[in-house]
């Protein structure tokens, strides 16, 4: 393996990561005003902005979901068992100690095991509840007709809700680890330049100085 500095997020996939997170702050900040956490803004144009706000991130999301699938994208979400143990301890302990993380980030696979389990599970089952649960919500007229559709809206909201705090936790989270290790700044500017350091094999080195050779940049010199 040798370290390169390699462009491994394209522009789509940078436009599509700030915007659904434009998205879901949007969404989080709305659905707390609906849910009576605050009164920030009124209750009317909470609804409308979070309506709006869910709409256009489903449309995100489904041209995401056909990147994903015809780049081939899509097997970097595909969770493994072996390592998951490893990470697991660094992040509940070695990560405190100053200890090297487990995982060293290649080019086809950009997420340790428990990112990858994490996101798998987020993008399987977490967000179709969510969207299957607001849909529902915002349809209620439709479906509303019987003695027990008031019951079935509060399930419904206690869903919808439940898969939210679900992806808040996460958001927490995603935000907290960005300031370990190496610190906030370059976890972030990966996800700005496209850039990142990487470990590549001789043959994916060879294959992008031969094609690709504007997706490698030289090592930056340790200061």
């Amino acid at each position: 393996m040798t370290k390169r500095i390699v462009k491994v997020y394209p522009r789509f996939e940078r436009l599509w990561h700030w915007t659904q997170a434009l998205l879901i702050a949007v969404l989080m900040f709305t659905g707390l005003r609906v849910s009576g956490v605050h009164a920030l803004i009124p209750f009317g144009p909470a609804v409308m902005l979070h309506t709006l706000a869910a709409l256009t991130l489903l449309v995100v999301w489904i041209f995401a979901t056909f990147w994903l699938f015809t780049t081939g994208t899509w097997r970097q979400f595909l969770p493994k068992v072996e390592g998951m143990l490893a990470t697991a301890r660094y992040y509940a302990y070695g990560i405190f100690k100053g200890e090297e993380p487990p995982y060293q980030k290649q080019y086809w696979r950009k997420h340790n095991p428990l990112q990858a389990a994490t996101y798998f599970g987020l993008k399987w089952f977490v967000f179709p509840v969510i969207w299957i649960s607001g849909i529902m919500y915002l349809t209620y007229n439709f479906w509303d007709s019987g003695a027990d559709s008031t019951f079935v809206l509060a399930v419904v909201r206690n869903i919808h809700l439940l898969a939210a705090y679900v992806i808040f936790a996460f958001v927490i989270a995603h935000i907290y680890l960005l300031t370990t290790g190496h610190g906030f700044r370059d976890h972030v500017r990966p996800m700005v330049t496209g850039y990142e350091e990487i470990d590549l094999t001789p043959e994916q080195e060879a294959y992008f100085e031969a094609n690709t050779p504007d997706r490698l940049k030289p090592l930056e010199p340790a200061e």
